[in-house]
């Protein structure tokens, strides 16, 4: 009996594991059939019309506060598309949920470098996941239409969550889909997009939401 029973519940745990990794490939490949057809180039973004701001989506800055390689080339592709006219807009979403560590000070000063009127950066300091950044971008920063820049592998899940979210967004991939550890972050992907999956069905409310700040505006009042 005690080994009839055990047969059963390992039999159960790996029907419980099967049906965890189906549901992983499926919302996976779901979400990326969804989107890639909203992924543009530069130049064809550049022809959308009535776009409120380029979203760039941030991630690891060093102990100095310079940008990451995988940031800066989001950075570069997001001043590129500025330049072309994409939108008129720069919103620099990122983790500065602590006093030393500021993702998005360290996007605004490459921008402001690069050239880039600083009252057309505005700052989301609260963009804790790609949930929030892109769930804020609407409810905080109100937008309605953007293009969102990150690496290929990250937009499709990025656009999957803004249209979830009643958003017409866009996608513009960033150079550096390649760099060191990539194999690592597309398995992490792969999980990263089954919770998003979940999460653009419940929609939940962001770490943070706060005052309406609008893009029409000066970003500089999103500074500190």
């Amino acid at each position: 009996m005690k080994r009839t029973h055990l047969r059963r519940i390992i039999s159960a745990l790996l029907v419980l594991a099967l049906l965890g990794a189906v549901g992983v490939l499926l919302s996976n490949a779901h979400m990326v059939r969804s989107t890639s057809g909203r992924l543009l180039t530069p130049e064809a973004a550049a022809e959308l019309e009535d776009v409120d701001c380029i979203l760039v989506l941030g991630c690891f800055v060093a102990e100095d506060g310079s940008p990451s390689p995988m940031l800066s080339c989001r950075l570069q592709r997001g001043v590129e598309l500025y330049r072309l006219g994409a939108a008129p807009k720069l919103l620099m979403s990122g983790d500065h949920g602590q006093a030393d560590y500021n993702e998005v000070g360290a996007m605004r000063r490459y921008a402001v470098d690069a050239g880039v009127d600083p009252a057309d950066i505005f700052q989301d300091h609260a963009g804790f996941s790609t949930y929030d950044s892109v769930c804020r971008a609407k409810e905080v920063f109100g937008a309605r239409r953007i293009v969102i820049v990150s690496q290929e592998y990250h937009l499709y899940r990025a656009l999957y969550l803004a249209k979830a979210l009643g958003l017409e967004a866009w996608g513009v991939a960033a150079d550096g889909g390649n760099l060191p550890g990539q194999t690592a972050r597309d398995y992490r992907e792969l999980l990263a997009r089954t919770k998003d999956f979940a999460l653009a069905i419940l929609q939940p409310e962001p770490v943070f939401l706060g005052d309406t700040i609008s893009l029409r505006g000066d970003g500089r009042v999103t500074d500190g």
